[in-house]
């Protein structure tokens, strides 16, 4: 396995935002959509395989029955989504607020066309969460009756569950702790993009990757680009059964009760605790390099 020293990291981070900021607009969207769209997956295979955890059976038989091991299991398989945006090149909009700037910082490219770059990935994120969320909702997390009467299956419970929880942050204090959990969640996803770096070869791109993942997830972190797939989940789910409607799960909640919120959390995140501490740290080794 070949493994790059960390000036060399973080010299190849800088190397693919330079690249990054110079796509075209329509295809910083697509690569956004299908990122977005490969988040969702592994949102949606955490909810399923984290639903009745606590309640199974064979859990409360092997001691398993704690919020912890619901926890355990929603990292383990969250991080699909990464690897698979990681190894066929979309765009992930929390990635991008670390790799852009290090371009900005390494090659002196414009800060303008960094948040240019932030604003397309982001729209295309947004629409890849939405898309697979409608699969998702009208998918397992519903069953159909010979009348075409729509019943929520235990997934969908699970999903309103989920985006509720993320859509209940109360008062100043919450919102508060709404925003250093995206700061933690996008240090963590950063440090991943970065180990996926440090490896040539595909099992070491994944290990590197799984790790800081599993532990944003498990911890419970707020991750803006996961949580327009969760709450768009709640929200259709709601939708088929108005009887399970929240007050805080709406399209104009999705972004007021979390998203704008973690958004900014994850740009301090990648953009501050990575990209800024990592430049300051190798900017003379990494000018050495030239």
């Amino acid at each position: 396995m070949v493994f790059h020293p960390p000036v060399a990291i973080v010299a190849k981070a800088g190397d693919a935002g330079k690249y990054k900021t110079g796509l075209p607009a329509w295809n910083m969207v697509l690569r956004g959509v299908l990122s977005g769209a490969y988040i969702a997956m592994g949102g949606a295979l955490a909810t399923v395989c984290s639903t009745g955890v606590m309640a199974s059976d064979a859990a409360m038989r092997f001691g398993f029955a704690s919020p912890g091991f619901a926890q355990f299991i929603l990292g383990a398989v969250f991080p699909v989504g990464l690897i698979v945006t990681v190894m066929t090149g979309a765009e992930l909009f929390t990635g991008d607020a670390m790799l852009a700037p290090m371009a900005a910082f390494i090659h002196k490219v414009s800060w303008a066309s960094v948040l240019n770059l932030w604003v397309w990935v982001y729209i295309g994120n947004f629409i890849g969460s939405v898309i697979f969320a409608y699969i998702m909702a009208y998918g397992p997390c519903v069953s159909f009756d010979a009348a075409g009467t729509a019943t929520l299956t235990a997934f969908g419970t699970r999903a309103i569950a989920i985006a509720t929880a993320k859509t209940s942050y109360v008062g100043a204090m919450g919102i508060w702790s709404l925003f250093l959990k995206a700061i933690a969640c996008n240090w963590l996803v950063n440090l991943a993009i970065l180990l996926g770096i440090c490896a040539d070869d595909a099992i070491g791109k994944i290990v590197g990757i799984w790790f800081p993942i599993f532990a944003f997830v498990a911890s419970g972190f707020e991750h803006s680009i996961a949580n327009m797939y969760f709450i768009s989940t709640g929200i259709f789910c709601t939708g088929i059964d108005p009887s399970t409607a929240v007050e805080t799960i709406s399209w104009v909640g999705l972004f007021t009760n979390n998203v704008i919120v973690a958004t900014l959390g994850n740009i301090v995140g990648g953009l501050f605790f990575v990209g800024v501490l990592y430049w300051v740290a190798f900017r003379k080794e990494i000018a050495a390099l030239k």
